[in-house]
């Protein structure tokens, strides 16, 4: 293509990934304690940011094998974030001076909840991409001759 050959790296594509996901340990960070309501939705971006971060330099390495265990390991903290975040969906996004119970800062807290929510819709697409190419093949060994009809093998 017409692309520089460094761009088709996979360094390149790994350290984009990184940029892209860089944004959720500062923004954990700044608002911290900015979500009274759940207080771990700050500490749950700081972590995911932490192991995209690592698990994207570790691949970087040539002939390094992630197991399964380190996988394990990146989506517990995922799932327990889900739960933080859905479970107070909508929270209040005005701070009010007589009860905070129920206020998230809305940066922080929409941040978060459209970070989840487009790693289910990637995943979603992901699989029915697969499902359709698994669909195409299946019909290309099936379908044969002038007949028309399936031929199961």
């Amino acid at each position: 293509s017409g692309l520089p050959r460094s761009l088709h790296s996979p360094l390149f594509c790994a350290c984009s990934c990184v940029m892209i996901f860089i944004f959720l340990c500062p923004l954990g960070a700044v608002y911290l304690n900015e979500c009274p309501v759940q207080e771990k939705i700050p500490i749950y971006l700081i972590v995911s940011g932490v192991f995209i971060i690592v698990l994207n330099l570790l691949s970087c390495l040539p002939g390094l094998k992630l197991s399964q265990y380190f996988y394990a390991h990146i989506s517990f903290p995922f799932l327990t974030g889900n739960i933080w975040i859905y479970s107070i969906y909508q929270p209040e996004y005005n701070k009010n001076a007589t009860d905070v119970s129920r206020y998230c800062n809305k940066t922080l807290y929409l941040f978060a909840f459209w970070n989840t929510t487009l790693v289910y819709i990637l995943v979603i697409l992901f699989v029915l991409t697969g499902c359709c190419v698994l669909f195409c093949f299946f019909l290309g060994s099936c379908y044969r001759g002038k007949t028309g009809w399936f031929q199961f093998h």
